[in-house]
């Protein structure tokens, strides 16, 4: 791996996008496997409904859908945001075969599962689970 300037990015911002700013700080991304194990620890405790994106900074279908999660997280200020980079998780996120996917919970459980992009599919499953 090449060592540029920004390597220690994680996350949101190691993605190197434009992304819309999150008006209600409930948009997190997890940089970890730890920081995404203590996630999804917070979530089935919570039991606040929360979707998660699982993606990948090389992957291009996910840089063109990650503008609109963040733009719709602030459209949907009850529910948590998540995005989880699948290399910088690679013990936690073994279980994902396509990015992006994005997963859905309510009471701690996952209740639903999206492959792939499409804004208006992310913003219908997000009016659903809300």
């Amino acid at each position: 791996m090449e060592n540029s300037g920004d390597s220690s990015k994680k996350g949101l911002e190691g993605t190197g996008l434009d992304l819309p700013p999150n008006k209600h700080g409930n948009l997190k991304s997890a940089s970890s496997d730890q920081n995404l194990k203590d996630i999804l620890l917070h979530i089935k405790s919570s039991k606040s409904p929360t979707v998660i994106n699982y993606g990948a900074s090389w992957c291009g279908v996910c840089s063109q859908i990650l503008p609109a999660f963040c733009r719709l997280s602030n459209h949907f200020p009850k529910l948590s945001f998540v995005y989880a980079d699948i290399d910088e998780c690679p013990e936690t996120t073994l279980h994902i075969r396509y990015t992006p996917t994005f997963h859905f919970y309510r009471d701690g459980e996952r209740v639903d599962e999206m492959f792939g992009a499409g804004e208006e599919r992310l913003h219908d499953r997000l009016w659903l689970h809300s």
